[in-house]
């Protein structure tokens, strides 16, 4: 006997049916084994503290361990490509940070496209650096940095800790907006001891590398680069006060390869936001200086979008390139 036309119609959505009810209930029994976090950092950085702080709450979460490997090596591009290249079943994530969207226009032959390959998973927050000047400066003000800059073109140093860190786009942005003249000094290690030796006189550092400096009085800060006011630096207006429009953060998040299941990108989601919902992770944040950012993960691939091409501009625009 030949099947009716209405049974054959419905062949197609019984098919469907049984094909994504194995992939739900495996994303529902997600996870049954520890997952790798990779960093593309090393220890101690920014974002491996931020990693193992979301790491152990995951592991408590999930039921399974979240282990933190440190891959560090190409500015992040190699442990981006691992994670490409890994199996897309959620047991292997990357810890996303800005370098991975300011690479993709500061390198020209990745083995990978960031946005393409990568699927957003969450975001976990945002952290802005400090404009710092050394006391020797005499500027209070950032007006009065403006107008002391533009008397005196290319007479201020200002640190970062390499081409294409947060300092080094964020002094870029500062430049393109004001009209000012930076001589920018790079460094491969610390650039503290020059800054407090005057030796260079301005950085837009990250705010855990400076903060004791600025407590003791040994750096004065001018200006946070976030979007509001930072509460571990009580009274430091924003730099978008002065400049119309500004705002430089650096930001951490999770990533998956492409075509992991949308059930387990979700579940992960709701965890991450969950976690940094949770009072005591957001105080470990904000000792870091870093603000919680809870987003769904289409409105953290929005955002990692419009950074990137935000970005792009303000690197191509200076002319940086990887070195």
């Amino acid at each position: 006997m030949k099947p009716s036309r209405r049974t054959f119609l419905r062949l197609p959505a019984g098919a469907v049916a049984l094909a994504v009810a194995p992939r739900m209930a495996w994303a529902l029994d997600y996870p049954t084994r520890p997952l790798r976090l990779v960093v593309e950092f090393f220890p101690g950085s920014l974002g491996d503290i931020i990693a193992r702080v979301m790491a152990q709450w995951l592991s408590n979460r999930l039921g399974q361990q979240v282990v933190v490997e440190d891959q560090p090596g190409a500015g992040g591009n190699l442990a981006t490509a691992m994670v490409v290249r890994a199996a897309p079943d959620g047991y292997t994530l990357l810890e996303l940070t800005s370098a991975n969207a300011w690479n993709a226009t500061l390198y020209q032959n990745l083995s990978f496209d960031f946005i393409r390959d990568i699927s957003p998973v969450a975001c976990i927050s945002q952290t802005p650096a400090v404009l710092v000047v050394t006391p020797s400066l005499p500027v209070r003000t950032v007006p009065e940095l403006v107008a002391y800059a533009k008397a005196h073109p290319g007479k201020i140093n200002v640190a970062s800790g390499g081409v294409g860190t947060l300092p080094h786009v964020a002094a870029e942005l500062f430049k393109s907006m004001t009209g000012i003249e930076f001589v920018h000094v790079p460094y491969s290690s610390s650039y503290l001891p020059d800054l407090l030796g005057g030796q260079v006189q301005l950085s837009f550092s990250p705010i855990p590398t400076v903060i004791e400096q600025i407590k003791a009085g040994k750096l004065r800060a001018l200006a946070v680069t976030g979007a509001t006011a930072t509460p571990s630096l009580p009274g430091i207006p924003t730099l978008g006060e002065f400049v119309p429009g500004y705002e430089a953060s650096a930001f951490n998040g999770v990533g998956a390869p492409r075509g992991t299941p949308t059930e387990i990108i979700d579940k992960l989601n709701d965890a991450i936001n969950k976690g940094i919902n949770d009072p005591k992770i957001e105080a470990r944040l904000a000792k870091l200086g870093s603000v919680p950012a809870p987003m769904s993960r289409i409105e953290f691939g929005k955002f990692i979008v419009e950074y990137t091409e935000k970005w792009g501009r303000v690197i191509r625009a200076a002319g940086i390139k990887a070195q």
